[in-house]
Parts: C-alpha cells; sequence; structure tokens
C-alpha cells in the first residue's frame, strides 16, 4: 500500500474495501515502523523530561497525546467531552532512616544502597521504635496449596523479613525443575508479587515489611530498586491501605548480614521456607525507622479515546486498549527517557488508533484507548480505572494492554503473558497464526510479568486481559540473540537514563505485534461471543 493511499486511508478521505479479511489486513498497513519510531522519539526526548506525574513533562505529554488523538478523528475517551480521566494521587518523597539492634550488635543501615522504605500513610513524619524483626519465609497464605507462612503467629507491630517471589519447590520426579502442582511451577503466582506481600503484612498488623532483593529471582538488579526508591513515592489520593505503615526492600548482603547478627544462616532459613511446615523466625532484634515525607498532593491524568461503534446494541460495550505513558521523569541533571518502558507502548496506541480509523466502517462494538497514569508508581492508573470506570466495568469485554514493543527484529513466535487465563488465548493464537507465527506461554515466567503491569488492575475487577511479549526465536538470528538482547537491555537500560531510542532498532517485528493485536482486538470487538475467563483462572469468579 502506497504511503499516499495510507494517508487518505487514515484521513478517512475515502474507505477500504469491504470484506472482513481484506478491509481488516489493509487497515493494519496503517501500523508502521516510521509512525512508530516518530512518536517514540517525541515522547523520549529530552523536552518531555521522563514523563513524570505532576511534572512539566506530564502536561506536555498529556497535550502531545490529545492532539494526536484529535488528528486521528477519534471522540474524547470521557464521557464528560474531555480527554482525560483525572487521577487524584498523594505523593510522598521519603527519606527514611532504618537500624537494626540484633545480638548485641546495633547497625545503621544507609539508604539507599541497603535498602529502600517509605511511608503510606498520610504522616509527614512516621516512627516506628523497638520493632520485633520475624523471618516469615515468603509470607504467602494460600489455601489452595495448603500453605501458610505465619501459621497463627501474631505478627501486629512487627517488622516482617520476606522473601520475593514465591517458594520455588523442586519437582520431586524432576528435581531441576520446579513443581508444577504448587504455585504453577515455573509461572509466578499473585502471591509471589511485591504488591500481595505487603498486602498480607497490612492485613496481619504488620507496622512494617522488608522485602529481601535477590537478582536472579527478581528478574532485574537491585539498581531499579534502589532508583524507584529514591524519588516519590506514589498512591491514590482516597485509596485504601494496601501496604503496612512502612513497605521497603532490602539488599540481599544486608539480609544475610542481618541474619548472620542473629547467629542464623540466611541460606539456611531460605531452604526451610520451602517446606510447608516452616513457622515463622524470630531474629530475636528488634527495628527502628523513621521516614520523613515531603508531601503533595496533585491531580495527575489518563488520556482517554474514544471510537463509537457502529452497532445499535453492541456500541455499549468496550474492548479497552492501554498503555502507560509515565516514566521516572528527571533527577538532577539526568533525564530517564523511558523509549521502551513505554513510549514504545503509547507509541503502539496511536499505530492502532489508525489502524482502526483505516477501517472502512468502525467495529461493532467501542474501541478505548487509554493512556494511563503512574504505572511505574503502582499501576496507579490503571488501578484508578478499574475502580472508578468512565463506562461501567461489566460491559467492558476485554483489554489488551501493551508495555514495551519489540525493537529487535522479528520473530517466529509472539509470547503470551496471560496465556492460560481466558478465551483470548484461542483468538492470539488463530491470528498469530494467520501471520505465520505460533502462540506460545511466557518464555520467563518465574518473573512475574502478569502481575507486573497495568493489565493486573483490569484483571482484578473481572475483566479478561491479553498481554503480549516477542522476546524469544528472533528470526535469523543466533539462539542466544533473544536472551542476549533482552537481558542487556534489563541489566543496563531499564529503569536508566539510558534507556533512550537507539540508531540499531529494528521495528519490523514490533509492528507486526501490534498488527496482530489490532486484529486480535478487532476479532473481539465484531465477535458474537463475548472472551470468557477459563475456570482454573483465579480472576474467573470476579466476572460481574
Amino acid at each position: 500500500m502506497s504511503n499516499k493511499f495510507l494517508a487518505l486511508a487514515v484521513a478517512g478521505a475515502f474507505a477500504l474495501p469491504a470484506g472482513g479479511v481484506v478491509a481488516a489486513d489493509m487497515a493494519a498497513q496503517a501500523i508502521t515502523e516510521k509512525g512508530l519510531l516518530e512518536a517514540i522519539k517525541v515522547l523520549a526526548s529530552d523536552e518531555f523530561e521522563g514523563r513524570a506525574p505532576g511534572s512539566k513533562g506530564e502536561e506536555k505529554t498529556v497535550a502531545w497525546l490529545t492532539a494526536q488523538f484529535k488528528a486521528l478523528g477519534l471522540k474524547p475517551g470521557n464521557p464528560d467531552g474531555s480527554w482525560v480521566q483525572k487521577v487524584p494521587l498523594r505523593s510522598q518523597t521519603p527519606t527514611p532512616r532504618f537500624r537494626y539492634t540484633v545480638g548485641g550488635k546495633n547497625v545503621q543501615l544507609n539508604f539507599p544502597d541497603d535498602f529502600v522504605a517509605s511511608s503510606t500513610g498520610p504522616d509527614t513524619l512516621v516512627r516506628i521504635r523497638d520493632s520485633e524483626i520475624v523471618f516469615v519465609g515468603y509470607g504467602a497464605v494460600a489455601p489452595e496449596y495448603g500453605w501458610d507462612d505465619f501459621k497463627g503467629v501474631d505478627v501486629r507491630g512487627k517488622t516482617l523479613v520476606m522473601l520475593i517471589n514465591d517458594p520455588a519447590i523442586p519437582d520431586p520426579r524432576q528435581p531441576s525443575r520446579l513443581d508444577p502442582s504448587m504455585f504453577k511451577g515455573e509461572e509466578m503466582t499473585y502471591y509471589g508479587r511485591w504488591t500481595y506481600k505487603y498486602e498480607i503484612a497490612a492485613k496481619l498488623g504488620a507496622a512494617a515489611a522488608l522485602i529481601v532483593h535477590e537478582t536472579k529471582p527478581a528478574a532485574y538488579p537491585y539498581a531499579v530498586v534502589r532508583q524507584g526508591g529514591i524519588g516519590e513515592q506514589f498512591s491514590l489520593a482516597d485509596g485504601g491501605k494496601e501496604t503496612p505503615e512502612i513497605p521497603g526492600w532490602l539488599h540481599e548482603d544486608q539480609a544475610r548480614a542481618l541474619f548472620a547478627a542473629a547467629g542464623l544462616d540466611f541460606a539456611q532459613l531460605k531452604q526451610a521456607a520451602l517446606k510447608k511446615d516452616f513457622k515463622p523466625v524470630s531474629l530475636k532484634g528488634m527495628a527502628n525507622f523513621e521516614v520523613d515525607n515531603a508531601r503533595r498532593f496533585l491531580d495527575s491524568h489518563n488520556v482517554v479515546a474514544l471510537l463509537p461503534g457502529s452497532d445499535p446494541q453492541l456500541k455499549d460495550e468496550y474492548v479497552v486498549y492501554s498503555a502507560h505513558w509515565d516514566h521516572l521523569g528527571k533527577h538532577g541533571d539526568k533525564i530517564f527517557h523511558g523509549a521502551l518502558d513505554n513510549a514504545s507502548g503509547t507509541a503502539a496506541l496511536l499505530e492502532l488508533a489508525k489502524a482502526y480509523k483505516a477501517l472502512p466502517q468502525a467495529p461493532k462494538r467501542s474501541i478505548l484507548f487509554i493512556a494511563t497514569t503512574a504505572e511505574e508508581r503502582g499501576l496507579m492508573g490503571a488501578k484508578y480505572y478499574a475502580q472508578q470506570p468512565l463506562y461501567p466495568i461489566a460491559r467492558t469485554v476485554a483489554n489488551i494492554n501493551i508495555d514495551g514493543v519489540n525493537a529487535w527484529g522479528r520473530t517466529a513466535q509472539i509470547e503470551n503473558v496471560t496465556s492460560g487465563h481466558s478465551s483470548l488465548d484461542a483468538l492470539l493464537a488463530k491470528r498469530a497464526g494467520a501471520q505465520g507465527r505460533k502462540m506460545v506461554p511466557n518464555s520467563r515466567p518465574e518473573t512475574g510479568t502478569f502481575y507486573r503491569a497495568d493489565q493486573l488492575e483490569f484483571a482484578r475487577v473481572g475483566v479478561p486481559v491479553l498481554y503480549t511479549k516477542a522476546r524469544s526465536n528472533y528470526i535469523g538470528k543466533p539462539e542466544t540473540y533473544a536472551r542476549d538482547v533482552v537481558d542487556r537491555y534489563t541489566a543496563h537500560d531499564y529503569h536508566q537514563p539510558t534507556d533512550m531510542v537507539r540508531d540499531n532498532w529494528d521495528f519490523s517485528g514490533g509492528v507486526q505485534d501490534i498488527q496482530l493485536l489490532f486484529e486480535v482486538g478487532l476479532e473481539v470487538a465484531n465477535g458474537r461471543q463475548r472472551p470468557t475467563w477459563h475456570a482454573s483462572s483465579e480472576f474467573s469468579s470476579l466476572r460481574r
């Protein structure tokens, strides 16, 4: 298709040929590497200052995205006639101090090199004095697995030390693998997500919870935790209490030193925590915290754009595409550009909008595009939308989320991070097959990617979700290439100032992935049946 034809089609100057598949295939050609890269360059530029919520970077981002959606001929996504949904946030920039007394030793840790911590309450100064330190293993209470790390021990007012992820229980038949009957084996469950660990600590009345960071199970270095801990910490201004008074992270080396001071061996206790009969272990010491909070309240914004459906009945049902526009902002003279994370996903929303506008007729169901705020601060924009939706959740049939676009070439397969949860799996496999590709499960299930991006908040209110990655089986590349490029990005660029636009990027595969998500969403939007959860999914009971 020529560039001139594309420009006319996107502008709606004339209709593409009718006829389902042909029209969809031609509309998908509106998604281009050029358009994707141009948008990324704008969003990841110095001018946008790293797109932090509540900053000048937000103002520029929201204004620019609004202008782009307008130019594409979409409608304002908020029923009040605006292009934004206000997200009230409470921001606190913490200066924490943490010392402990264990085994006669009085140890002062250094923030943020040894630990990070914050306070989620409303006070500008928070103190916790002489809080008993207790190791609670993985901090999981999972009745379906017969698992309870607390065993009825009263942890009110105590400081909990917890291991990252799920219990990694070896398969007795194949000890090199994890037992698939426990915590989904290689795949992380929500029990392994850091948000769950803070939630259970708060539920049980703990004063503080420190998660021990370990690079391999976390799938990212401590530098990522460190960087996230020194900036503003956000929560919904009117949100419930989902963390203890002080949540935080502890460097692995400091955890080992803490256990050693108590006369205990970290490795041995970590091994003991892999058994159902594990019981909390007191470290026979006391923790003391102080957190000074520089506090402010602000209104951030989700950017919302709507393509109304064409069917008189089904137009009141919605397929939601989401991608977070925010990143980490500017710290001193360093700008955290967030080119792949997630200027690329936000740019993909615009490319998807072009494709939908290139159709000869709008799909039967309405399409809602949401560029969310504060994903990097705990999925806050998506959480707020899920709690305060602009359109009823009961009529929201699916969420397709995009967080990071493949910038390293074409792949022979697409990874379904949300595999095994809903009937969207079959649609993805079908459309991938039409591209000559295979759908495969997440190649890194242990990283818990499902629980680390905006689709989680839609799943938590019962909306079937789809989230994909293309990070394996690159065409024409060595077998190690996929791991090399992904690991290099994670180790050196993820949440660092170096996540910038690169001259050697190849978005041919990224465009193919976006086209795939367009075709899946279009089939959902036109289909007679709404997507459904599989009965085995932990989210199946939430469908309203």
